[in-house]
């Protein structure tokens, strides 16, 4: 599988050979090789950002209707044709056909959100004790660098993207090395076909040399990264003292709770989503199940029924539901919380179990509070399962993870979910709905060890997110002063 845009090259001014030489894809299911692409060092960056910067000056003072167009058109190419990303979402990042076709869909919805972000008003008008004009408004960074995660490569780069571009930055693009084409070489391919100039979006594949470039780079203000929270504390330590503005956007060890009036068979199917999906390879993948004393043998038993229907294979066979997990690192990791977290007393009611890189979705119950299945973010097809008295113990358990990015309420009162909703430490919450949950007008981020900075989502967010604020006052004739 290869294609002549990105064959042996990096997107940079146009197709050219990476300075490091080539990456070969391959596909996780089967280990096929998909492509060669361009391999960027640090050289490449630096060319990268100069160019950025030259062009972004022409980018950022275009009429807004000139931007909106480029992201608008893009959006439309993309809904004609959805293989041209879907087609390598499935076989590079393992992506189930469903999967990869949702995320295709996440990505349009952004582009047309951000082309209406382009006319967004950009700022405030504002009251002054002086007979003057005083208002806020909202300029661009400049270069923005974005480094971007494997799991949704599309969606995860294209929503710090596509709104940095909206708001009149250029961009730098770090995807992740073994997603380096959904996650931005076929991304460049579709925003040059729709007419963004040359220079103003570069994409760099290559490896953690790159990355710490990117993030040590004195021309570039603002970093938009979505990744691990190790990796986001690293990256928040060597940009501090460049006093940058970071947008970390990290892992999740998201609650799922069943309340005790909660309907059960519902309660499974949605706790199976949250789990599950793309192999649990998702921040907002559930990774604790706290269901109430009295419902947590039913609901585990359904849940684990659930999880030995699924179907796992190769995920370019349309009838598979989960696909491979995304490399060996990621199946040691996955499997030794498995296996830790049972000889520790958890419970292996289903899965836990692989074949190559396909891991079986697995249930533990049981598990005991201070077990790594419990403890840590899995980031695999793993629904850890934990019973609770009483909503108090409950919402102490949700609080006392040391992340905050998403949290499910299952019940058949809803209001009274909205007031639990309140003594939650979360960026989201979500009454009778999944933990996984993404919208292009929605303001999505966490808290504590979840994330820090800026919002992805809505326009409000993403003109927070990808713009600094400027204070301007203009009056008729100057200011008198006693000397």
């Amino acid at each position: 599988m290869t294609t002549t845009a990105w064959h042996e090259s990096i997107y940079s001014a146009g197709w050219i050979p990476g300075s490091a030489g080539t990456l070969t894809v391959t596909a996780p299911a089967t280990g096929e090789e998909l492509a060669r692409v361009g391999l960027a060092d640090a050289a490449d960056l630096d060319r990268a950002v100069a160019g950025a910067k030259e062009a972004q000056r022409a980018w950022g003072g275009a009429p807004y209707v000139e931007r909106a167009a480029v992201l608008r058109r893009a959006a439309q190419l993309l809904e004609a044709d959805p293989s041209r990303l879907a087609g390598w979402l499935v076989p590079e990042s393992g992506s189930a056909q469903a999967k990869a076709a949702f995320e295709v869909g996440l990505v349009v919805e952004e582009l047309y959100e951000c082309a209406a972000v382009a006319s967004a008003p950009p700022g405030q008008l504002l009251r002054s004790v002086k007979p003057r004009l005083s208002y806020a408004r909202r300029v661009p960074y400049g270069v923005v660098g974005v480094v971007a995660p494997f799991n949704f490569p599309a969606i995860l780069a294209m929503r710090s993207v596509a709104p940095a571009l909206a708001v009149g930055n250029a961009v730098v693009l770090k995807p992740d090395p073994r997603t380096p084409i959904a996650g931005g070489l076929a991304l460049a391919e579709l925003l040059e076909e729709a007419g963004l100039p040359e220079g103003v979006l570069h994409v760099l594949p290559g490896g953690a040399e790159v990355g710490q470039a990117l993030v040590a780079h004195p021309d570039v203000p603002c970093l938009s990264f979505t990744g691990s929270t190790p990796a986001g504390r690293a990256i928040g330590e060597a940009a501090g003292p460049l006093l940058k503005t970071v947008h970390l956007e990290l892992g999740g060890n998201n609650a799922l709770v069943v309340l005790p009036d909660a309907d059960v068979a519902a309660a499974a199917s949605v706790g199976a989503w949250s789990s599950f999906l793309h192999q649990g390879q998702i921040c907002m993948t559930a990774g604790r199940h706290l269901v109430h004393r009295s419902l947590v043998d039913e609901y585990t038993a359904l849940l684990a029924e659930k999880a030995d229907k699924v179907p796992v294979g190769d995920p370019t066979d349309g009838a598979v539901m989960l696909g491979p997990l995304i490399d060996e690192r990621q199946l040691s990791h996955v499997d030794g919380v498995v296996s830790d977290s049972v000889a520790a007393g958890a419970r292996l009611v289903a899965g836990g179990t692989h074949e190559g890189l396909l891991y079986r979705p697995t249930v533990l119950a049981d598990v005991p509070l201070d077990s790594r299945a419990w403890q840590e973010e899995i980031f695999g097809p793993v629904a850890p399962v934990v019973a609770y008295d009483d909503v108090d113990e409950a919402i102490e358990l949700v609080n006392g993870s040391e992340f905050g990015l998403s949290v499910s309420l299952l019940t058949s009162n809803a209001y009274a979910a909205v007031e639990l909703a309140d003594r939650i430490h979360s960026g989201a919450v979500h009454v009778n709905d999944s933990t996984v949950d993404d919208e292009a007008v929605a303001p999505f981020g966490g808290i504590k060890a979840s994330g820090v900075g800026g919002r992805f989502g809505g326009a409000a967010a993403n003109l927070e997110t990808f713009c600094e604020t400027q204070w301007v006052t203009v009056q008729g004739r100057p200011e008198q002063y006693p000397f």
